[in-house]
């Protein structure tokens, strides 16, 4: 009897050795998107904790950069409109002027001050509807020519809140973060789970993920989704500060007429982009969530003709594209990191 105690005993202990570590996972809905939070290594209770900090923060970045409902950003777009400046929080101001600074380093392809298009195409909306807009409103639009350039920042009269006060020397100017929010939000929700304590996180924002540490042994294990069909086209490994973000022509978009028009739009034409389904970059360093978002949509716009020569302008290695008929151009540093779930899957490595 004493001998089979010890051997139960025994084996308790061997598998309490084995058991793998916790994992705490919670998923959300902002941003209009599925949002995903995957914590490894620690007590539910602590993990619940972290993540549940990053939700509120996700939160609270929806209802400050709205495009449409009201919000501080929405609240400067009216104002613009009406040639009036607004005093903004000194967190939104900065954001502009990065946002700024990114769309002077993409020549203007990435340029979050084209909200007025966006609207005029119907995708400003929880619900769109597949309606052709109205050309001459579009070709107005493109005369207009918005920039984020446009935007003048002063420091306001009231120094005690540190506000700044933006107005635009063009009233075309409507801002709408919908392509740096998500990136933003996935750096704060890094370093809200560094302040817990969590160094070991899987961060989802509707397909822009960034990693935290890894996933025990072995690096984070993520998909890139296919284009046209459920599942992934791809997988890798995502290490420690590493992020990816994809565009694609099927996250928001409506079919007329045989045609797919899909939300991202080119500023220097006001059309949705055709002939790309779905462009997915690799970031790292410092801010790799926000480049991860801004920098996908010029090489998406940029199109298959002008993809790689962006990438190589604004630094991106990793990247690749999937044209309309489903080949994958791709980066050799890239294709080195990517194993295909379709030994089938056409791919053309770019020098």
């Amino acid at each position: 009897m004493k001998q089979s105690v010890l051997f139960l005993m025994s084996c308790l202990l061997l598998a309490s050795c084995s058991k793998e570590p916790p994992t705490y996972q919670e998923q959300g809905y902002v941003f209009g998107t599925l949002v995903d939070v995957t914590v490894y290594g620690e007590e539910e209770s602590h993990a619940k904790q972290g993540v549940t900090a990053v939700m509120h923060e996700f939160q609270r970045l929806h209802d400050l950069l709205h495009a449409w409902k009201p919000s501080e950003l929405s609240e400067l777009n009216t104002a613009i409109a009406q040639g009036k400046s607004k005093s903004m929080s000194p967190e939104v101001a900065a954001m502009l002027k990065d946002a700024a600074q990114l769309s002077a380093e993409s020549d203007g392809l990435f340029n979050p001050a084209i909200g007025g298009l966006i609207q005029t195409w119907g995708f400003q909306a929880d619900d769109f509807m597949a309606v052709q807009p109205d050309e001459k409103k579009i070709a107005a639009l493109v005369k207009a020519n918005p920039q984020m350039s446009d935007l003048i920042f002063q420091s306001s009269s009231s120094a005690d809140n540190g506000n700044i006060v933006v107005s635009s020397r063009n009233r075309a100017v409507k801002l709408d973060l919908g392509g740096y929010a998500k990136g933003y939000a996935l750096d704060r929700a890094a370093a809200i789970l560094n302040q817990h304590g969590i160094h070991n996180a899987l961060i989802n924002i509707g397909g822009n993920v960034l990693a935290l540490g890894a996933h025990g042994k072995r690096a984070w294990h993520v998909g890139i989704q296919h284009p046209r069909k459920p599942g992934a086209i791809a997988t890798l490994e995502l290490r420690d500060g590493e992020a990816i973000g994809t565009s694609g022509d099927y996250q928001r978009y409506f079919e007329l007429d045989g045609k797919r028009y899909c939300h991202l739009i080119d500023p220097r034409t006001g059309q949705s982009v055709q002939g790309v389904q779905a462009v997915t970059i690799l970031t790292h360093g410092e801010h790799a969530g926000l480049l991860s978002d801004a920098s996908s949509k010029p090489l998406f716009i940029s199109g298959t003709a002008g993809w790689l020569a962006a990438a190589n302008k604004m630094g991106l290695d990793e990247a690749l594209l999937i044209d309309a008929d489903g080949v994958v151009h791709i980066t050799v540093a890239m294709q080195k990191r990517l194993e295909f779930t379709d030994s089938k899957t056409k791919v053309k490595i770019e020098p």
